[in-house]
């Protein structure tokens, strides 16, 4: 039977739909492979290598002006705090997405402020006021290179949109040198395989009868920092043998449920608690509050950690109760520089996780972790902002219901205690998370003359106006609140979609245990050291058909799964991943197929796996070939 003109005229639709698909999906992955070489470009135009760190704020703004950016101090202070020990090239990237280059729209429209006139012409004068007397203040050297440029400058005046031309003519054959540079030296060009995943895996080096020299030694108190992430990105290039893992079918997990506290055994244990929350960074990074717990002597002890329902958001949806959570206990030692993996939650009850054994008194450290297959950068576009403040009847300015609503949720979360009131400390890490500074006892003083306490202790009113005051203070003007807001994970709906609260529990059967959060930061190489020995020490292992020194470990707790591959050789490998044969799955990386590059002597996280869906059963399949 011939078909009618209706069905030819849906093919041709359909066909011209998938072309069209196809043409953008092309398109997509050109541009981000051409982003990913200009990154490696600029890189290696500074570092030997991508497994090379910026070890100095010096190397990370030179690494910046090859990438074609021209940062700031204060755009260097971001990214290199006083915790920063060094940014690898996943860093760099995501700093890279970040700090887009400046066009020249964005210039003229600068220096038109100045020119009110729209004479086209800056005095030289008034040039030298304003850059070495505003922002990141310049030299009067510096602006003296500029100015005697005569391209763009004529009679004590700047000719600014020559200038703008000049710059970025400039800055394109910059980028275009580094690019030239990486193409033709054969070196560099084996190089190309660089970190390309939202959320990054960190290479620890594995363990060797004397101090590794990769692993940088502290003398503080603080949980050290990463010192490098291997790098993953999309590939394509033909890759050697491949190595399936085994399938692993799951099945619906919204049933599943692990009798992990018995009431009855444990009712006159003793309990500890606090609260914590986990953050999503700008560059997709995680960071969480980190704790210290003491036990006063040895004991059988059960640790859980779930996601915190708030009360207040009870009968809405809550985005951040399906994100998995886990924590990692470590034993601490005289110096505190290599803490000793004793165990990880691993033991699941609905939405909680926990572990239960025996501990010996002394000192440990709890690591919260998530794999951030959940929490992660959202693709959907928020329309319309919330309203936060109004004008009453009496034209006093008044939180708005939503924005209590959501001001009464912050507070229990920050509420690491959960007794009803802030106190100092508790205080302090929210103000390190939304303005970067502490509250010193003085100005702690200050709010207790202004804002309801009890206890030296800021109750929910006192908190609720404090953050009044602060529209007050603005005018009504909402700026520094939503800062505030969106630090804490919300966005302008008022929906907490980047953050993660959660809740620990630590029962002792013998002793009373104690906890206090201590830090609120990056997991850093101890959690990934932890996580890599858990899945090592319990996951199945498999040699990579092609090379005996390359072993993927694959372990499955609850609803998760992760592997890690050990690199054993005196070289580093690259590998290939494929997840394509997985149905209903969903990974950190957010790539079905990637390539990884693992250093010498180490091992890495290679990905975390969750269920798409959790009502459906899934299947994890995949397929890892070494690269060539």
């Amino acid at each position: 039977m011939a078909s009618s003109p209706r069905n030819n005229a849906s093919l041709s639709v359909q066909k011209a739909t998938q072309v069209e698909y196809s043409q953008g999906k092309k398109s997509q992955h050109t541009e981000e492979a051409n982003f990913y070489m200009n990154c490696r470009a600029a890189y290696l135009t500074v570092l030997k290598s991508s497994l090379e760190n910026i070890k100095s704020r010096e190397q990370l703004s030179l690494v910046l002006q090859q990438a074609g950016r021209n940062p700031s101090q204060k755009t260097i202070n971001k990214y290199w705090t006083s915790q920063t020990t060094a940014l690898n090239f996943d860093d760099f990237c995501a700093i890279l997405k970040q700090e887009k280059p400046v066009t020249k729209t964005e210039l003229l429209e600068a220096f038109g402020k100045i020119d009110t006139d729209k004479t086209g012409y800056i005095l030289h004068d008034e040039l030298y006021k304003i850059l070495t007397t505003r922002g990141d203040k310049m030299t009067w050297d510096e602006v003296n290179a500029i100015t005697k440029q005569a391209d763009f400058n004529c009679s004590g005046k700047l000719h600014y949109s020559k200038f703008c031309e000049l710059y970025l003519t400039t800055r394109e054959q910059s980028c275009r040198t580094a690019r030239e540079r990486l193409e033709v030296d054969s070196r560099l060009r084996q190089q190309q395989f660089g970190n390309q995943a939202e959320t990054s895996s960190e290479g620890i080096p594995l363990p060797v009868p004397k101090p590794s020299p990769r692993i940088s030694k502290k003398t503080d108190h603080k949980l050290p920092k990463a010192d490098s992430r291997a790098p993953s990105r999309p590939s394509s290039a033909q890759s050697g043998r491949a190595s399936t893992c085994p399938a692993v079918s799951v099945g619906s997990s919204s049933n599943r449920s692990t009798k992990l506290i018995e009431p009855d055994t444990m009712k006159e244990w003793q309990c500890a608690q606090s609260r914590g929350c986990f953050y999503l960074e700008e560059d997709g990074e995680i960071i969480s509050h980190k704790y210290r717990v003491h036990f006063p002597q040895r004991s059988s002890v059960c640790v859980t950690i779930k996601p915190l329902n708030v009360p207040q958001v009870e009968g809405r949806s809550c985005r951040w109760l399906s994100v998995d959570t886990a924590l990692f206990i470590l034993k601490e030692n005289e110096t505190q520089e290599n803490l000793q993996l004793v165990s990880f939650t691993e033991v699941q009850n609905k939405e909680m996780f926990g572990w239960k054994g025996e501990l010996g008194s002394g000192n440990y450290w709890l690591l919260p972790f998530t794999t951030g297959c959940r929490l992660r950068k959202g693709r959907t576009q928020v329309t319309g902002e919330a309203k936060l403040v109004y004008r009453d009847e009496d034209g006093e300015l008044t939180l708005t219901k939503d924005f209590r609503a959501a001001l009464l949720d912050i507070f229990e979360t920050i509420d690491l205690d959960g007794n009803g009131l802030l106190s100092l400390e508790e205080y302090n890490f929210f103000e390190l998370r939304t303005s970067g500074e502490k509250c010193d006892e003085e100005a702690w003083a200050v709010c207790k003359e202004n804002f309801e306490m009890k206890k030296n202790e800021l109750t929910r009113q006192g908190f609720l106006d404090l953050n009044l005051m602060e529209a007050m203070d603005r005018e009504g003007d909402p700026s520094d609140l939503w800062v505030t807001l969106l630090s804490l994970g919300y966005n302008k709906a008022l929906e907490m979609t980047e953050a993660c609260p959660f809740v620990i529990d630590i029962y002792a059967e013998r002793c009373k245990p104690r906890i206090k959060a201590m830090y609120l930061e990056a997991g850093g190489s101890q959690l990934s050291r932890a996580v890599c020995r858990a899945v090592v020490n319990k996951g199945e292992p498999k040699v990579l058909d092609g090379s005996e020194n390359t072993v993927v470990h694959t372990y499955k707790s609850g609803r998760r799964i992760t592997s890690v591959i050990e690199n054993k050789s005196e070289n580093k490998v690259i590998i290939h991943v494929n997840n394509e044969q997985s149905k209903n799955c969903l990974n950190n990386r957010g790539l079905t197929v990637f390539a990884v590059e693992v250093a010498p002597k180490s091992m890495m996280v290679c990905q975390h796996v969750v269920p798409l869906n959790e009502q459906e059963e899934w299947i994890y399949n995949c397929v890892h070939s070494l690269g060539s």
